[in-house]
């Protein structure tokens, strides 16, 4: 059985509609707003629901932090890269590639930081990587249900493909050449990340076309990868909509 939790996660998975739920179980405690939403969707969508002690969720999911709210699911399914590069969400393609984050709670946030960028979708590999577990989809907020998200067998095998596909691969690395901000996102493009404390493989590093840094002005040298992520993830923001803003009011 595959669990998620968190009112957030299983909210946004039955909205999402990609998991089959074998029932949502909600703690006996709970009594608010929210989780009468939660009751009156599981009921639109004829979704069982058993009310619990929180004492039987915490069992379940082997935690504390579940809300209440634990739902039985069907397993994550994951999407080609065809699909991922097919869901071109505005008029530049961007792609978020991550080499090798382990950590789930920096995949929840970037998972969740890159859905709310507008970003088309997310590669991850198969191996040595987190996956989309239930952990994962609640620091996630849910974002992990409407995000398309492939995995795939080797990373800098992928790179090539998006490049072949006529995507501009971007690598956030710490020695880059030019700052983050000194590129124009304006493109069809993919931003490749690397894992914790690790960064980016060396034979990714060389498929990628370019390579951007973030100055660090104090005594550390690096940021948390998802918060990287979402740095960069918003220059592109910015730049995509002041271009649109600018063609616009010619």
């Amino acid at each position: 059985m595959h669990y998620i939790y968190g009112i957030n996660a299983v909210s946004e998975a039955l909205k999402a509609r990609g998991r089959a739920f074998e029932w949502v179980g909600m703690a006996k405690e709970r009594h608010d707003l929210r989780l009468q939403r939660l009751i009156e969707d599981c009921r639109r969508l004829a979704v069982p629901m058993r009310f619990l002690q929180r004492t039987e969720l915490d069992r379940m999911v082997g935690n504390s932090a579940h809300q209440g709210v634990v739902a039985v699911t069907s397993a994550k399914q994951y999407s080609d890269l065809d699909d991922v590069v097919g869901a071109k969400r505005g008029q530049y393609s961007l792609i978020v590639v991550l080499d090798g984050v382990e950590d789930p709670h920096n995949l929840g946030a970037i998972l969740r930081t890159a859905d709310a960028a507008g970003a088309d979708g997310i590669v991850i590999p198969e191996r040595r990587a987190a996956s989309v577990t239930g952990t994962v989809t609640k620091a996630s907020a849910g974002a992990s249900e409407h995000l398309p998200i492939a995995r795939v067998t080797n990373i800098a095998r992928t790179v090539e493909e998006l490049k072949e596909r006529n995507l501009w691969t971007v690598g956030l690395d710490e020695r880059g050449s030019q700052t983050y901000d000194a590129l124009d996102y304006n493109m069809d493009c993919a931003l490749v990340l690397g894992a914790e404390g690790k960064g980016l493989h060396d034979l990714v590093k060389r498929k990628c076309d370019f390579l951007v840094s973030i100055p660090m002005l104090g005594k550390v040298s690096s940021l948390n990868v998802s918060v990287a992520a979402a740095v960069v993830l918003y220059e592109i923001v910015r730049q995509r909509r002041a271009r649109e803003n600018s063609s616009g009011e010619k």
